[in-house]
């Protein structure tokens, strides 16, 4: 599970910024055995989901950005970079003395009863410094920590790292911990897994990961609960089908370079060398005295709307985080969905009966109707403002004193009053005028 992530001099992120899904002691009497799963190992309260509200160009989807780039270069930086080879940070470009400063990340998270605190600094020149510790228990263990290319480590916890410093494996572009996995060190690889199957897609994009739902499609238990999934959405989707390419028979008006463009994609997927040509979704029809008459057959490109095109591309990662205990996060949830529908998909990852494997939610959103206290608890709700010299501060509800922001006050009406900040400031188009 997810527990923190911070950001430093990324982007919009001038200073520190953390995200917790550490449950405040604000709210002990509010959702607790619904929203919150409770670690006694560590005597931890952890929430399931989170939102984050802004308005416009506020930093939401960069806060996002940064969670992308860690994970990215966390998977690739010990394979896909060569020695001089630039990383693709990008720091505080406001100020004159962040912007020749490093970007800095770190990611706390829990995986099989030990938890993790690892993070690293950057430029776009190499790694300034990289740490990774461990809390098995009650005291927390330094596996190592990297300062350059100078490095102290755990010699009986990390010995595959003792080999890669002293044969000086270690690029200065490159990460320890992504090398360290190559060498199929047993923590690196835990935590390299980890961050493979943290979700993070973008709600405005779901062809992004639509693949992924065709493919846990082929699966007819999976299937039958992508199913179950859209009749709770009031789609009418009684049935779909996958319909793929003919390889060896394409379309003869079909222009060669999309023909060979199609075949070297297949080509690139050994296991399984298809192309998905369309979606068909089954739903009931009737006569003339309204009695079943079989189904309509309709293209999920052509024929369904785009809220229904995103719910059924959502179902895979949906699915596959709640079967395994996951965390999703999610840019613009709610873009083409009903306000309803992404307020029924967070009870579900609320639920301790719907979400027994406790995987967590967490995602942007501008719909003001799910900002409920009968949905959320304070410390759930976050936002995200930027000051006049373009720095964004990333706060929570729970970050008010008690007396300012009551666990069941109207969350809706005064954020859009403006209490809570992470609102535009509109009064300049008084004074826009044409003329």
């Amino acid at each position: 599970m997810l527990l923190e992530f911070s950001v430093k001099n990324f982007k919009t992120f001038k200073d520190r910024q953390t995200l917790s899904l550490i449950a405040s002691n604000y709210d002990k009497d509010t959702r607790e055995n619904d929203n919150i799963v409770h670690e006694q190992k560590f005597d931890l309260r952890i929430l399931k989901s989170a939102v984050i509200y802004g308005a416009n160009a506020s930093g939401k989807t960069k806060f996002f950005d940064a969670l992308i780039f860690m994970k990215k270069f966390v998977l690739t930086s010990s394979k896909d970079k060569q020695k001089g080879d630039k990383i693709k940070t990008t720091p505080f470009l406001f100020n004159t003395e962040t912007e020749r400063q490093p970007s800095e990340f770190e990611i706390n998270f829990l995986i099989k009863g030990t938890i993790y605190r690892y993070g690293f600094e950057a430029n776009s020149e190499k790694i300034i410094s990289e740490w990774l510790y461990r809390k098995p228990k009650t005291k927390e263990v330094e596996i190592f920590y990297r300062n350059q290319q100078n490095v102290e480590l755990h010699n009986r916890l990390f010995s595959k790292g003792k080999t890669i410093i002293k044969e000086e494996l270690l690029r200065d572009n490159a990460l320890l911990l992504s090398v360290a996995a190559q060498f199929n060190d047993k923590i690196a690889t835990e935590i390299i897994d980890w961050f493979r199957e943290l979700g993070i897609i973008s709600g405005l994009q779901e062809r992004g990961f639509e693949g992924f739902t065709l493919r846990q499609a082929d699966d007819p238990n999976v299937k039958c609960k992508m199913l179950e999934l859209m009749k709770a959405a009031d789609l009418g989707i009684k049935d779909f089908k996958i319909e793929m390419l003919n390889l060896d028979n394409l379309p003869n008006d079909m222009p060669k370079e999309i023909q060979e463009f199609i075949r070297k994609k297949a080509a690139e997927d050994e296991n399984d060398p298809k192309v998905v040509s369309d979606v068909l979704t089954f739903h009931k029809k009737f006569d003339e005295k309204n009695n079943p008459a079989g189904y309509a057959t309709l293209s999920m490109d052509d024929d369904e709307s785009f809220g229904t095109q995103k719910f059924f591309a959502l179902t895979g990662p949906i699915l596959d985080c709640l079967e395994n205990g996951y965390t999703l996060i999610v840019d613009e949830l709610d873009s083409k969905l009903h306000p309803n529908l992404v307020g029924e998909i967070v009870s579900i990852f609320n639920s301790s009966i719907r979400n027994p494997k406790n995987a967590q939610l967490i995602f942007n959103t501008h719909d003001t109707n799910l900002l409920d206290s009968k949905l959320f608890r304070r410390d759930q709700v976050w936002f995200t403002e930027k000051n006049k010299y373009g720095e964004v501060k990333l706060y929570s509800l729970s970050d008010f004193k008690s007396n300012e922001v009551r666990k069941n006050e109207p969350f809706e009406e005064n954020y859009l009053k403006g209490k809570y900040g992470g609102t535009p400031y509109l009064e300049l188009f008084e004074s826009f005028n044409l003329n």
